[in-house]
């Protein structure tokens, strides 16, 4: 338990940083999971639209340190290809 008053306001605010970054990073993998879900089916258009989304979110999540940037990067590169490979 945090005894200073400082140390209370941090606990406080990890606490409301936390609730926000799960979130977020909730939803990222969200959208990751129907990119993947309609590479399944091997539906191309769909799987198009969900990149386009699913870009948008891993940048954000990349600019705000949830998730790092490469590791982003990775992701969309990987997603990328997989959904170009339904294409042919």
């Amino acid at each position: 338990m945090p005894n200073s008053k400082s140390a209370k306001k941090n606990l406080r605010q990890n606490v409301a940083r936390r609730g926000v970054n799960r979130t977020t990073r909730s939803a990222v993998r969200t959208q990751i999971r129907k990119v993947r879900e309609a590479i399944q089916a091997g539906d191309h258009n769909k799987g198009t639209a969900e990149l386009k989304l699913v870009c948008k979110e891993l940048d954000q999540a990349a600019a705000q340190h949830i998730i790092h940037a490469n590791a982003a990067a990775r992701t969309k590169s990987r997603l990328n290809a997989a959904v170009k490979a339904i294409a042919s």
